[in-house]
Formats: C-alpha cells, structure tokens, sequence
C-alpha cells in the first residue's frame, strides 16, 4: 500500500478551521417537570412551593457546571475464528453517570429539592412507621414513580444557529456531594449532584433545531412527516375511490335516425297523355 500523501494547510484552511471552533461557557440545563409524585413530597415534606416551576424556570439556570453524556460500549473477545489474529465484538452500550454543579440561592431551594428527591427514593416505609423511630428502616419506591425523562442539557453557541440537544431516558439523582461551610471570606454554595439514566438520545424527535444556514423549511416539513412515519410505523394507503357503473361501462353511443331511403318523385297523371313517362308515348 503507497504511502498517503500529506498536504499543506493553507493559511485561510488554518484560519477557517481555528476560527471555528466550539465553545465550552454556552449551554443550558432543563428540567421541564418533575415526576408527580416526586413534586408532592417535596412540596409537603421539605416546603418548596411549586417545585415543577423553580426546576423549569431557576434550575437550568443555576447550573454552574455540566458535561456532556458519554457512553462505551462492552466487547466480548473471540479467538478462535482466525488462526492468530484476536477479534472483540460489542454486545452492550454502557453510559456513565453525569454530574451537574448547582448554585445554592438563599432561601435552599435547589438544595432541598434534590434531597427531597432522593428522600421519596428510600421513603417507601414513611406509610408503616414513623422517621423518628428508633426502629424506623428504609424501603426503595418503584422505579417508575421518581425517574423522569424530561431533563435535557443543551449545547449552543453563542449565535444560536447550531445546537446539540441531550435526553436523558429515566434519569434521578444518585449522589449529591457534601457542600462545605467555613468561617472566612465568602463565597457561593455550590452543590454537585450525580445522575444516573438509563441512556440518552442526541437530538430527540421534537427538538431538533436547524443546523444550516439555508434553512428550506419545505424540506423541513419533509423530514418531520418521515420522521411521524417512522414513529408511529404505519404505511398510508393509497385508495382509489369506488367506481361506479357509469364510470366502468363503456359511455353511450347516441343513435342517430336512420334516413329513410330516397324516392322518385312522383309523376303528376296527365289525362291528355296517360302513357307519359312509360317509352314516351
């Protein structure tokens, strides 16, 4: 095999390749809502009002420090096919878990939803025994009633004309770290939170924004109705409507009188000559 041939970068290549790049300070955290039942035992047990709302519209906001999700995939190694020559194979996807950094406002909001959160998690047995018991022990709640599938991160840049879109499917936290306090100078509370999902989509269905400049919204509609077709998996039938006897049967042929045959007309009788028209006589 010949060597591949190395080509000089031009100076403009550089530029417009450099001058491209993306940047890591333009992103945004969503939460659209928060399981219901999540929400309520928030709200009754640790006081925040409305928490849907806050995590809506102060959550994202409040997210000092995020990343991107990241994903391996696990391989299984044969030996035996080629003399020699070991060959992996995938056989499973697997996903980290992600962490966020929130910021902490006065009033603890951000902080008390997370605990309440995982609070609902373990709080299976609140209905049998009472916290302060010295006898008091832990139940998991099912995984359906605190998982959700409305968290998103998303990735912009600072012109807005191109975006990456992240869900997370069946994400809840797992870990939140220990926040410090200290005597001294100031400074921001900060609390970072682990989630763990079951797997994330790059740019789900619904959300996906235009990443060209020549954005042809006819071509648009075109990829959303394919994109409906593949989701609901149905194939529209192309029906002809019924026909009729009218249609189906030869038209009518209209028929016209027969002309009556042609005769000669008739010799007036002439009394003088009565054999006229007869040899002329």
């Amino acid at each position: 095999m010949a060597r591949p041939y190395v080509r000089s970068i031009k100076p403009y290549e550089a530029k417009e390749i450099f001058g491209n790049l993306s940047q890591s300070n333009h992103y945004q955290v969503s939460f659209t809502n928060l399981p219901s039942a999540v929400s309520t035992h928030i709200t009754t047990k640790f006081g925040v009002q409305s928490p849907d709302s806050f995590m809506s519209r102060r959550g994202g906001l409040l997210c000092s420090d995020a990343s991107l999700p990241s994903s391996s995939l696990a391989t299984g190694e044969v030996r035996s096919d080629f003399m020699g020559i070991p060959q992996e194979f995938a056989h499973t996807r697997l996903y980290t878990d992600i962490d966020f950094t929130f910021y902490i406002d006065n009033d603890y909001s951000i902080l008390r939803i997370f605990e309440g959160w995982i609070d609902y998690i373990s709080s299976g047995s609140s209905n049998e025994i009472d916290e302060l018991s010295d006898n008091y022990y832990r139940r998991m709640r099912y995984p359906d009633n605190y998982k959700t599938q409305s968290m998103f991160i998303s990735k912009f840049e600072k012109d807005y004309g191109k975006q990456l879109d992240y869900m997370f499917i069946n994400a809840f936290p797992k870990l939140t770290t220990a926040v410090p306090v200290s005597y001294g100078g100031a400074d921001i509370l900060k609390v970072s939170v682990s989630f763990n999902y079951d797997r994330y989509i790059v740019n789900p269905k619904g959300r996906i924004r235009p990443n060209e400049a020549s954005f042809d919204p006819l071509r648009q509609n075109d990829l959303a109705f394919s994109e409906f077709s593949e989701t609901t998996n149905f194939a529209i039938p192309i029906t002809t409507p019924p026909t009729t006897e009218t249609e189906t049967s030869t038209p009518p042929t209209i028929e016209t009188p027969e002309t009556p045959p042609s005769t000669p007309p008739q010799k007036q009788f002439d009394s003088e000559n009565p054999y006229a028209g007869f040899g002329g006589m």
